[in-house]
């Protein structure tokens, strides 16, 4: 072993995981971190938990699973890692191999020397240009410090109606950790949908139904221009649509890669603003690496670059970094975008391409919506999912999955995301062997289950129409029957009221056949759509000819409905 020295810039999550796996691989090392702020190796993730009060001690989200905090002394005891808080590089000396830091509070400058540098400089909150964004009660959620503000004006009964500007993973973060009877919280989203680019329009307007039903409320398609207040503290949002009032905000539209210091290095960036990295993570200066929110990852499927600021990829990728500096060749191969997220009770997870990514890259998509239960649906842990798969039809690869719902949805994503890893396609997906126990899955695991139905669909079994295009044909006028076979009492309770509608419950059908039209399109519907896809398997084999069923039933619709 060597005595090399290793600096680490930043100490948030990818820079103090390099230095623990570089120490453990090089005993002998000098391994230095250097971190502008006050905290280091914290828990991002875990803010809004300590927001909702379910962390109740602040020193939780910097401390380790037997409960010491993770401040240089610990970091000097336990690790053998020098780490200078409140120290923030400003310069990178390469031909000298030594970087230029300055202490924030006093100004001190002091100059650290370096075999091996790693910039772990993470991003920074995107502040767009709105007016009086400096008005008390304006908050973001990306650091402790914001956490710490946001709960003290919490406590102190401050905040009553909460504006939370942008509906990205932070967002809705910030939307369930803030959420109350007792408060009234709307979203203002410049896109259409809730979670846009990372859900598709329809799972997001799904989402948004499930939400609003609990009392969230969404201006969508909406820019909010300014913030308006009273007394130095914000009382209104301004849109391009309206006012909201407001007590307190929170933005959350987003985060750029931090590349000052890489940049003004000469550094390569990269076309989606991020510094380059190779597979080594390696920056254009071979003895520089950089890793976590400030560099660009290559997307598996597509070989296109993509910024993609997640906390797995800078703890995956500082294992990597931690291997390499020390003399090793690991590789981070690239990302798939796999995310989860628990909003309001809702579980929410997508990996892949969702069906306008893989539309726009030229693949000949073809899709499904399934609406089931997590596990065995007499269970009294059961609830309802709802999957969409998005699959290639020349090849049948699988591209992406998104699920939401009350139930576990996170470890099929995880499963497709180890499929799509390994070029799997959907005949794999049908044979691949998951476990069964009524407290963890139904005999035939939904995932896979959502691949049988998208089979059936490309071999002309199932033939389905979507929620939207449902909707699309009713606001046109189509004239078609809009078949609906939940029983009597199911359908008096909730239905799309419209004159095109009709009930004749699944058991009654074969008796009935004389009551449904032969001369009209029929489309069937049902609560999750499996009575529906059997209804027109029957009006099929009875030969009418133009017969489809509507993919996920009413469950997917995320419409309005008359309910009595």
């Amino acid at each position: 072993m060597s005595n090399k020295k290793i600096l680490i810039i930043g100490g948030v999550a990818a820079g103090p995981k390099t230095a623990a796996r570089a120490r453990r691989l090089d005993p002998e090392a000098q391994i230095t971190i250097l971190e502008k702020g006050k905290y280091i190796s914290y828990a991002g993730c875990g803010m809004p938990f300590y927001l909702a009060g379910k962390i109740h001690d602040f020193d939780h989200l910097y401390s380790t699973s037997y409960g010491v905090k993770r401040d240089p002394d610990f970091f000097k005891s336990e690790r053998g890692v020098e780490v200078f808080t409140g120290m923030e590089a400003i310069a990178i000396d390469r031909d000298r191999k030594q970087v230029i830091a300055r202490h924030v509070d006093t100004g001190e400058e002091k100059v650290f020397d370096y075999d091996k540098l790693v910039l772990g400089t993470g991003s920074y909150p995107i502040t767009p240009p709105i007016e009086n964004l400096d008005l008390k009660g304006v908050y973001r959620l990306n650091h402790l410090e914001d956490a710490q503000l946001i709960k003290q004006a919490l406590d102190a009964g401050e905040v009553n109606d909460v504006v939370v500007i942008g509906s990205g993973f932070i967002g809705m973060e910030a939307v369930d950790a803030i959420f109350s009877p007792r408060r009234t919280v709307t979203v203002v989203e410049f896109k259409e949908t809730l979670l846009p680019g990372i859900l598709d329009q329809d799972m997001g307007n799904l989402l948004y139904k499930s939400l609003y039903e609990q009392g969230l409320e969404g201006r969508f398609g909406e820019k909010v221009l300014k913030l308006e207040g009273e007394d130095g503290r914000v009382a209104r949002v301004i849109t391009d649509k309206g006012a909201i009032d407001a007590d307190a905000v929170i933005l959350a539209v987003g985060v750029r890669p931090n590349v000052q210091l890489a940049q003004a290095a000469g550094l390569t960036i990269g076309e989606t603003g991020a510094i380059v990295v190779n597979e080594y993570m390696q920056t254009s200066d071979p003895d520089i690496y950089a890793l976590g929110d400030c560099v660009e990852n290559t997307h598996l499927l597509t070989g296109k670059k993509v910024f993609a600021p997640m906390a797995t990829y800078a703890n995956r990728q500082g294992r990597v970094v931690g291997d390499n500096v020390t003399g090793g060749q690991s590789t981070f191969k690239g990302v798939l975008g796999t995310g989860v997220l628990h909003c309001l009770g809702i579980n929410v997870a997508r990996t892949g391409l969702g069906e306008a990514q893989a539309r726009a890259l030229g693949y000949e998509v073809e899709t499904i919506r399934v609406a089931t239960f997590d596990m065995t649906h007499y269970h009294p842990n059961s609830n309802k999912i709802l999957l969409k798969m998005i699959a290639d039809k020349k090849t049948r690869r699988l591209l992406g999955i998104q699920g939401i719902g009350k139930g576990e949805v996170a470890k099929r994503i995880d499963v497709a995301a180890t499929m799509i890893y390994y070029g799997g396609t959907l005949d794999d997906l049908l044979n691949i062997d998951l476990g069964y126990s009524p407290p963890y899955n139904t005999p035939i695991d939904p995932m896979v289950h959502t691949g049988m139905a998208l089979k059936n669909k490309l071999e002309g079994v199932a033939v389905t129409y979507t929620p939207a295009e449902v909707k699309e044909k009713l606001d046109r006028g189509d004239d078609f029957i809009l078949l609906d076979v939940r029983t009597a009492p199911q359908f008096n309770m909730r239905h799309i009221e419209d004159p095109r509608i009709q009930q004749l419950a699944l058991g009654e059908l074969r008796q009935k056949l004389d009551q449904v039209p032969r001369d009209k399109e029929i489309v069937t519907v049902c609560v999750m759509g499996s009575r529906a896809y059997e209804a027109s398997r029957i009006l099929q084999g009875a030969g009418f000819t133009n017969v489809k069923f509507m993919e996920a039933g009413m469950e997917g619709w995320p419409y309005d409905m008359d309910e009595f």
